[in-house]
């Protein structure tokens, strides 16, 4: 691997955003704790796996897997194959065998299929269904019990897929050529040889597209996200895209042979009648002829744009 260079960056945040971050992270270790606490009481216990295949329906529609988990991994891989072969290992962990039936009857998967969006969803309290501009998840109070589902999918590889997760585990995709939209919260992400082109956010681990490359560069604007980690994606030699990037804490690594951008403008709002400009703390660089906007958000971490190897 050639040594990393170094891409000029404007280290900029201002001051809002920065408390803003700051004051979420400090509210998600909060939660973290409590969550280690009340593990420390979860003596009594029961494991279960669930093996479906599921059904996409039979059109020439964009087929589509959304897995909108709450504690637990989420592995998927592309085939050749028509169906989703879906396998879930449930651990409950309760203080009693009463709390242990209670989620037994209050958690459950909700799943719909024979349609060209399969949808699997962990229905427990507190947990709302994901959209691609949200997800929420929240413990009204301490019900005596943790539910984790582990999810291995294997999906036609060229299915699109919306993948979210909160606690205990890594989202890893593999192998696949449609497009993504992943988020995790206390977890890693992680993608190898995917083709297609979306978004991967995470909050305490690193956003990983390489290692594990892309296989073919994406042809839409996407975007990698992470807040505590390391964020690297590797892209084939012949990327031409424009890169934005910011990171707070970190800096900014490339492979690549880059063209400094200009700064966008700032977004313009009216004060006492004045118009006061404010940046967005993006840098940019192109890479060949440019072409899909290729996002890099970042603050406790260093971003690392590499050449697949």
């Amino acid at each position: 691997m050639r040594p990393f260079v170094n891409v000029p960056k404007k280290a900029f945040l201002n001051w809002s955003d920065a408390m803003k971050t700051f004051f979420t992270v400090l509210v998600i270790i909060g939660v973290v704790m409590l969550v280690m606490g009340a593990e420390a009481r979860y003596d009594v216990q029961d494991h279960e796996m669930i093996k479906r295949i599921l059904e996409f329906s039979s059109g020439n529609g964009t087929k589509v897997l959304e897995v909108d988990n709450v504690q637990g991994a989420i592995h998927v891989t592309g085939y050749s194959g028509r169906n989703v072969e879906m396998t879930v290992n449930k651990t409950i962990r309760a203080e009693s065998q009463d709390k242990l039936q209670r989620a037994k009857q209050e958690v459950k998967l909700d799943i719909n299929d024979k349609s060209d969006t399969i949808n699997i969803y962990v229905d427990q309290p507190g947990h709302n269904r994901s959209t691609r501009t949200s997800s929420h998840s929240h413990w009204s109070h301490d019900r005596g019990y943790e539910v984790t589902f582990d999810f291995d999918l294997q999906v036609p590889r060229e299915a699109t897929v919306h993948l979210w997760t909160v606690n205990n585990g890594d989202i890893v995709v593999r192998n696949l050529a449609g497009d993504f939209d992943v988020s995790n919260v206390n977890g890693g992400i992680e993608m190898r040889e995917i083709s297609g082109s979306g978004d991967a956010y995470t909050v305490n681990g690193p956003v990983k597209a390489v290692k594990v490359a892309f296989a073919n560069n994406p042809t839409k604007d996407s975007t990698f996200h992470s807040i505590n980690g390391v964020i690297e994606v590797a892209f084939q030699k012949n990327l031409s895209a424009n890169l934005r990037y910011k990171t707070f804490n970190g800096g900014v690594y490339t492979d690549f042979p880059i063209t400094a951008l200009p700064q966008p403008p700032g977004t313009a709002e009216r004060r006492n009648g004045k118009f006061v400009y404010r940046s967005n703390g993006f840098s940019g660089a192109r890479v060949g002829n440019g072409g899909p906007e290729m996002r890099f958000d970042g603050f406790n971490g260093n971003i690392r744009i590499l050449e697949a190897k």
